[in-house]
């Protein structure tokens, strides 16, 4: 699933360093552009990951133009595609559905689990 929040980027006299302000006490640093928005995607992964695992409610992304900008911050917006079949425990579930919605789905060769996941979580989010 994607998720995408804006950043403030910070680049002063300890280096660069990015915050979200809608993901509590979520930052990152990097030596280059390049690696600190590598590690705001991971710690933002790592943010939603935790929080959906936890039963949290994920909070609504602000508008990048609500974030004052200076001479020594910018904002952006940081994206992320967080696989949660991958990287949460799973659990097994049984269900029933229509025969041919079944037969529709097998022949379209559309992955059961991946479907129900995505809804589940655009109804929970």
């Amino acid at each position: 699933m994607r998720f995408i929040y804006p950043a403030i980027i910070h680049d002063d006299t300890d280096g660069l360093w990015i915050e979200f302000p809608d993901l509590e006490y979520t930052s990152s640093t990097g030596d280059t552009l390049t690696e600190l928005l590598q590690n705001a995607r991971e710690a933002m992964e790592l943010f939603i990951l935790g929080a959906l695992e936890d039963g949290e409610i994920l909070a609504t992304p602000s508008a990048i133009r609500d974030f004052p900008i200076t001479d020594s911050t910018y904002s952006t917006l940081v994206e992320c595609d967080v696989d949660l079949a991958k990287n949460t425990k799973s659990v097994k579930k049984t269900l029933t559905i229509p025969a041919w919605l079944n037969e529709r789905a097998l022949a379209k060769n559309l992955n059961f689990s991946q479907i129900l996941q995505e809804a589940l979580i655009e109804k929970t989010i």
